[in-house]
């Protein structure tokens, strides 16, 4: 076998230096792909699906209607078995990460007629002074994952959410973070938000109340 450079020649059948390391890094990388993916969502809706994007587009035209203040038309994509809750969160070491979500205290804990009511609340009366002149918003929604359910029509999804909210003539914004869970439904009058669950990353909210919508 004549060698050139440290190269063996393709005719003597050898395997060069090159050749060998190629097939050892696609045996790693076989061996990688074999491994489980460690976020085990085995009902998930591929990124990029028809459902993922009829889905998606839902929860951008949500934040559109609630940053624009429609707050009549928002109510008309609540399911009227609407549940939508956001409970506390409080500060716990590592080992106890399962307690930081306090879910016997909400900062919000309504049904469809309520949150209807605080609409009404908002827009038909003068007695909402906490949101009048109303505060500006923007609801950045980001990190939409979903997943089917047992129910052909319904599906969980996960996203999470960026809120700014600026009042009166002060310079700073006030800032909320949070991951959203939901039950999204599918109807013949359109896709209709059936649960919200809001896990605010916040233990102390960095605004003076909490009268605006998640």
């Amino acid at each position: 076998m004549e060698l050139v450079a440290g190269v063996a020649s393709p005719d003597d059948g050898g395997v060069s230096p090159i050749q060998h390391k190629e097939a050892s890094m696609s045996t790693r990388a076989a061996k990688i792909d074999e491994k489980p993916n460690p976020v085990s969502r085995p009902r998930r809706v591929p990124v990029g699906s028809p459902a993922y994007n009829r889905l998606t587009e839902f929860l951008y035209e949500e934040a559109l209607l609630l940053d624009e203040l429609r707050l009549d038309d928002w109510v008309g994509v609540l399911a009227e078995d609407l549940i939508y809750t956001a409970p506390l969160r409080m500060t716990r070491s590592l080992a106890d990460q399962q307690l930081s979500i306090v879910r016997t205290m909400n900062h919000f804990d309504e049904t469809f007629a309520s949150i209807k009511g605080r609409v009404i609340r908002l827009t038909k009366t003068k007695s909402a002074w906490a949101e009048d002149p109303p505060s500006r918003t923007r609801r950045l929604v980001t990190n939409v994952l979903v997943d089917a359910t047992d129910i052909p029509s319904e599906f969980k999804v996960t996203s999470y959410v960026l809120l700014t909210r600026s009042r009166f003539e002060e310079t700073e914004l006030g800032v909320l973070t949070m991951v959203r869970h939901d039950l999204l439904r599918e109807t013949d009058h359109g896709v209709k938000l059936a649960r919200r669950e809001i896990i605010i990353d916040q233990s102390v909210l960095g605004m003076c109340n909490l009268a605006v919508f998640l």
